[in-house]
């Protein structure tokens, strides 16, 4: 099977943007690894597919699969490239797009400088809806907050990290560093990914607080590997640092891909508000073998 795609970053967080508004290319979670493949295939974070709405008010439903072929349920940096796509293929005309997801509505908003501002929703704090099993733990609080001591396996005698737990649509576990740099992220990133207290496995994300509106930022993302940003990770690092007294309610997080901006007035049920770069790299076609 032969397909069209667009190749697309944001910030140096890399997608293969699919159209499936015409009819379902019916793609299996192999051909989906596959696209992914940096050797093999085109090489991507993330499989992102524009689908038709389902229902009254919706431009677009947004469906995300992981490097590993895994369907998932919100990427931020991909939601920014997903409205330049949708314009630039002459989807729509609009500047803010809803978008349907699997974890909920976005609005992605194309600004004048060319950049993308993206309404994420509220954080989602309650632990069943992370999911974080916290069962047995004793938190430390921190600000308004608190932070959860992790043993990681095969570290029983090492002491515990201490992350915030947290969903931006997606689970993430925050934790502070004092170094991004020399941070332990491909050592210990698969370790907190995978963490039983976490069924869904979890976003492993690395915060260093230069000031307190400017942070550095690493994520390891689950089923993929460290990437050179996260958009959803940017707003969970924000949110919890504001929550932990660290941060002001606009903050740049400088990532090794670029930069993000962010925005959160701190009370519960407000939205998040992220903003940075979506650009087009090329287009093309691959052929797509029918059994993998």
């Amino acid at each position: 099977m032969r397909i069209r795609f667009t190749k697309m970053q944001g910030a140096g967080n890399d997608f293969v943007m699919l159209d499936e508004t015409r009819g379902s290319l019916g793609l299996t979670t192999a051909q989906y690894r596959f696209l992914a493949d940096r050797h093999f295939g085109v090489g991507a974070d993330q499989i992102l597919t524009v689908r038709p709405p389902t229902e009254e008010g919706i431009d677009f439903e947004y469906v995300i699969h992981n490097a590993d072929g895994g369907e998932v349920e919100q990427c931020g940096n991909g939601a920014r490239c997903f409205v330049r796509f949708v314009r630039e293929q002459g989807l729509t005309s609009k500047d803010v797009v809803r978008v349907k997801t699997l974890s909920g509505i976005i609005e992605p908003r194309m600004q004048a400088d060319g950049r993308v501002t993206v309404d994420m929703g509220a954080p989602v704090f309650e632990q069943a809806l992370v999911p974080f099993d916290a069962a047995g733990l004793v938190p430390v609080p921190e600000g308004s907050w608190e932070k959860w001591p992790l043993v990681l396996p095969g570290q029983a005698q090492a002491a515990p990290i201490f992350v915030g737990a947290l969903s931006m649509g997606n689970p993430h576990a925050v934790q502070l560093v004092a170094d991004v740099d020399t941070a332990p992220v491909l050592e210990t990133g698969p370790l907190i990914e995978n963490h039983v207290r976490f069924p869904r496995r979890v976003n492993a994300g690395f915060m260093q607080v230069v000031s307190r509106g400017k942070i550095r930022l690493r994520v390891y993302e689950r089923g993929v590997g460290e990437t050179l940003a996260c958009g959803t990770g940017a707003c969970a690092a924000v949110v919890a640092g504001i929550r932990w007294g660290l941060l002001d309610a606009r903050v740049d997080v400088i990532t090794r891909g670029g930069q993000l901006t962010i925005e959160w007035t701190g009370q519960l049920d407000a939205p998040v508000m992220m903003t940075g770069p979506a650009t087009t790299v090329f287009e093309s076609e691959i052929e797509i073998p029918d059994s993998l």
